[in-house]
Formats: C-alpha cells, sequence, structure tokens
C-alpha cells in the first residue's frame, strides 16, 4: 500500500525543485487557512447567524400577533416604530402566499431562515425571497384577515464580518506566498544556472566564465563544478596538442621515407612499403581526428540540411541519394557535425556502392538522421564493441578496417557532445542503417 501511494505521488508531484519547495512552503499555509476557515464558519458564523435569525423571526412573530389583536393602535404604533429603528417595512397584503420560496440552494443564510419560519409559524404560513432584491428580504406571514409583508435588510439575518474575515486572512496568505515564490526564485536559480552549465559543457560549450551563487552549498558545488570543467579543458588542450605534436613529428621522417623509396631501384620493394607508409599516415589522421572532437569550437546555430547538402557536393557521387523532409535548425558545432556525417557517409561509400541519408523530424523535438547503405554491414554482436575507441572489425566493413579504430568513436563522441543518440540496425537497402538522433 505504501508503495502505491508513493508512486501515486511521485506522478502527481511537479519534477522540478522550484514547485516542489512551493509546494512544501505553500501547501501547510492554504491547509491552515482552510482549517481557520471551517472553524469559523462552523462555530462563529453559522452561530451568530442563527441568532440573528432567531431575533428576527421572533420580532415577526410579536408583529403578527399584535396583528392578529385587531388593536390599530397597536399596529400603527409598532409600524412607525420599526419603520423608523429597524428598517421595517410591513404591509398587509391580501393576495395569497406563493407555493414556492425564493431562495438560494446552498446559502447558510436561507437555510438558517426557513427553518427558524418553519419552527414558528409552521409549513404553509409563510413565505420568503432573498433573490428579488439585492439587499432586502421580503417575508410573507399568513394572519386571521390578511397576509403580512415585511422588508428588512440582509444584514439583520447575516453578519457581513464574514467578507472581511475571508479578505484578512487571504490576503495575508497571499503575500506569504508570494515572498516565498521571490525567495525560492533566488534560491533555486544559482541551481539552474548550475544545470546548464554543466548541461552546455557536456555538450562541448567551452565556458569562460561561470560566477558561482546562491547559498553555501550551492557555491560549493559550482566552485567545484569550475575547477572540474578547467581541469578537463586543460587535459583536453594537452591531449590534442601532444597529438599534434606527434603528428607533425612522425610526418617529417614519413615524407624523407617517401623520397628516399622513389629512388629505390627495386620497384616491387618501394611499392611494398610506400602502402606501409601512407596507412602510418592514415593512422596519424585518425588519431588527430579524433582529438579533434573535443577542440575548441563555438556553438552555433547550424542547419542539418545545409551541412548534408555540403557534404553531398564535396562528394560528388551520384550513388548518394538524400532526402530532407524536414528543415532543421538546431545549437552546435559546425564543423565536428560535418565531420560526424562525413566519417559515416563515405564509409559507407567505401564498402558498398549506394547511400541515402533521410533528415525528420520526430515527435519529441529532435532530428532524426538515417543513413543507410548497401554493404556487408556489421554483425549484430559487435554493434556495441565498434563505437569502442581503437576496436577493428576486419571480418567486416567498418570506418575501422583500414584505420585505427576510432571512425565510429568519432561519430558517437560528437553526437553524444550534442545531447543525442546513436543507434546501429538492418538497412533497408540490406547493409548497415546509422540513425543518428539530436535535440533542437
Amino acid at each position: 500500500m505504501f508503495f502505491g501511494l508513493n508512486k501515486f505521488f511521485k506522478k502527481i508531484l511537479p519534477k522540478g525543485l522550484f514547485y516542489r519547495s512551493l509546494i512544501i512552503v505553500a501547501a501547510p499555509i492554504l491547509l491552515l487557512q482552510v482549517i481557520v476557515t471551517v472553524v469559523f464558519f462552523d462555530s462563529i458564523w453559522i452561530k451568530a447567524n442563527k441568532g440573528m435569525t432567531r431575533s428576527l423571526v421572533g420580532e415577526i412573530k410579536t408583529l403578527s400577533d399584535v396583528y392578529d389583536n385587531d388593536n390599530i393602535n397597536q399596529i400603527n404604533y409598532f409600524t412607525e416604530v420599526y419603520k423608523k429603528n429597524f428598517d421595517f417595512v410591513i404591509n398587509l397584503i391580501e393576495e395569497d402566499l406563493p407555493k414556492e420560496n425564493f431562495e438560494r440552494k446552498f446559502s447558510p443564510m436561507d437555510r438558517s431562515l426557513r427553518r427558524e419560519l418553519k419552527s414558528t409559524f409552521g409549513n404553509d404560513n409563510y413565505w420568503f425571497s432573498t433573490v428579488n432584491y439585492l439587499d432586502v428580504v421580503e417575508v410573507r406571514i399568513r394572519t386571521n384577515d390578511n397576509n403580512l409583508q415585511f422588508f428588512f435588510p440582509k444584514e439583520r439575518i447575516a453578519t457581513s464580518s464574514v467578507r472581511l474575515f475571508v479578505l484578512w486572512i487571504t490576503l495575508p496568505s497571499l503575500i506569504l506566498i508570494f515572498i516565498a515564490i521571490l525567495f525560492l526564485k533566488n534560491q533555486t536559480r544559482p541551481i539552474t544556472n548550475l544545470a546548464k552549465a554543466a548541461q552546455r559543457f557536456g555538450k562541448g560549450d567551452y565556458i569562460n566564465e561561470f560566477r558561482p551563487s546562491g547559498a553555501r552549498e550551492i557555491r560549493n558545488a559550482a566552485y567545484e563544478f569550475d575547477r572540474m570543467a578547467k581541469r578537463i579543458n586543460r587535459h583536453l588542450n594537452q591531449r590534442s596538442e601532444m597529438l599534434s605534436g606527434i603528428s607533425h613529428d612522425l610526418r617529417t621522417p614519413l615524407t624523407r621515407l617517401k623520397l628516399q623509396l622513389e629512388l629505390l631501384k627495386d620497384k616491387e620493394t618501394s611499392t611494398k612499403m610506400s602502402k606501409d607508409i601512407n596507412e602510418m599516415e592514415k593512422m596519424l589522421n585518425d588519431y588527430l581526428q579524433f582529438a579533434k572532437t573535443q577542440v575548441k569550437e563555438t556553438t552555433e546555430s547550424v542547419n542539418l540540411s545545409k551541412i548534408l547538402s555540403s557534404i553531398k557536393e564535396k562528394i560528388k557521387n551520384k550513388n548518394f541519394e538524400l532526402l530532407i523532409e524536414n528543415e532543421i535548425t538546431l545549437n552546435g558545432r559546425k564543423n565536428a557535425l560535418e565531420r560526424c556525417f562525413s566519417n559515416i557517409i563515405h564509409n559507407g561509400l567505401t564498402y558498398g556502392n549506394k547511400v541515402q541519408v533521410t533528415v525528420q523530424k520526430s515527435s519529441n523535438r529532435a532530428a532524426i538522421i538515417k543513413i543507410d547503405d548497401n554493404g556487408p554491414g556489421i554483425p549484430q554482436e559487435h554493434y556495441r564493441n565498434v563505437f569502442k575507441p581503437f576496436f577493428r572489425l576486419d571480418r567486416s566493413r567498418s570506418l575501422n578496417k583500414s584505420g585505427v579504430g576510432l571512425g565510429l568513436a568519432i561519430v558517437e563522441d560528437i553526437v553524444h557532445s550534442h545531447g543525442g543518440n546513436i543507434q546501429l540496425s538492418k538497412s533497408i537497402l540490406n547493409g548497415l542503417q546509422v540513425k543518428i538522433s539530436l535535440p533542437f
């Protein structure tokens, strides 16, 4: 049972920290207001109205008895006195009483008046209306000869203090809730800023300035995040610089080796060694490309259609088909995304002879890019392994066959840095399908 209640509350409670904190602060205030209001109405207001109604009906009963006694002097005297001092208007009418009362269904005042009149005069000897006039109640009483008609203010049977009470209990509650909202806004804003900074950093957007704010615990977390981000950036920069330096240092002797091989008379040996050197150069390029995925690049608004169209123009292959169902613009790193798509498309054209790229929108505000080819594909049991750095799948085709196993690792790193996902499956062209989802 407890588990069921816990699951129910998880469903109905808001997900954000601000709204959860607001409920914690506002719920006791509103609950206390409801309790005080109920107690007030039950023990004070309703009882006071009953007493006022009982007193008024007693006065009406007294006047009715005076009229039944046919004492003209007393009748005139009481009529004038009540009209002058109590705002009573008393008339003698000959028409019979209406069959139904004109009353408000859910009004405690009307219910109390009906009960007192019924208790004093019986079922068929009275009639009243609280809706014909705005601030006046009309009551008719059956007498011996004629019917008495009374007009009196509603204030005689209902106190107006309830409005002031509701106002004075509601206004402070609203003020307290408003103050709580301002306070919670100031408390949750630093957490929101920290979450946004972490999200930006996770997507590869470098944060130059981040000012910790808020409570001490939040500032401490923000300081540690800032220090962590700087350490990671420094590590990535060092890695990129190191790989760039290694590449530069190795390319010089490789160039010399190429020149010396051209001078060899044994062309067969020279050709074999040239292939090895070319493969070494490609390996160096793969290392550099992997390092460049973390190189500082500003995030900007990019159009996926333009990026893919640019890739198609550069490739100039008639077997590369581009189907754009929706124009999609998102925030990202243009060069990184172009590198990501180019790697997959080049791989498809290398190990197959046809590539089809489809761009469409999903219902959850995400761009879906499907890249299909008609190559040999990748065995399903290796779908996760091919994303590991330096994993090579020689028996089939992949981005890793002639390199060092960084092709799909680069692609996955770029996709994840943009907050997206990548999946491999069987292609509609009987090859490999790479499905990329990017939020926008």
